[in-house]
């Protein structure tokens, strides 16, 4: 993205960029190709008591939160990006983590770091389908969150 925009924008604007060197480096850091589609979930953990001053209404405080973004792209072998997510489907423990950015149309970007990847397909499908890539992106702690210049 080269301006940040403003107003309503399509989701395609929307960029995901991973360490494909699993350093934690930005330099390091490449678009994953030919994303389709993505949808986020905020899990939010909520602490609720009722105090004999509050009449049996209920209070509330946001204690916990993480997300998850998971993505449909296909698979495209030989983009940086799109290998190093596939390269995950076997792995396991720490080795499943990499460093995430989202970035957004207005230049707003949310680093994940050490998010761990859960690759659920990586190329099945039908015979004359074009092969599937589909991940999660699971934050790992507290995410770094940069507005928009």
């Amino acid at each position: 993205m080269s301006t940040p925009k403003t107003g309503v924008y399509p989701c395609y604007e929307n960029q995901f960029q991973i360490d494909t060197a699993a350093s934690g480096s930005t330099a390091a850091m490449k678009d994953i190709a030919d994303c389709e589609s993505f949808s986020v979930s905020f899990d939010n953990g909520v602490e609720e008591w009722t105090p004999f001053n509050t009449e049996g209404w209920t209070r509330r405080l946001m204690t916990a939160k993480s997300i998850t973004i998971s993505v449909t792209a296909k698979r495209n072998v030989g983009d940086a990006g799109n290998d190093a997510v596939a390269g995950l489907a076997f792995k396991n423990g720490r080795d499943a983590e990499r460093t995430v950015q989202w970035t957004f149309p207005d230049g707003t970007t949310v680093k994940f770091t050490s998010a761990v990847i859960n690759v659920t397909n990586a190329g099945s499908g039908d015979s004359t389908a074009v092969a599937p890539l589909e991940f999660e992106i699971m934050s790992n702690g507290k995410p770094e969150v940069t507005p928009a210049a």
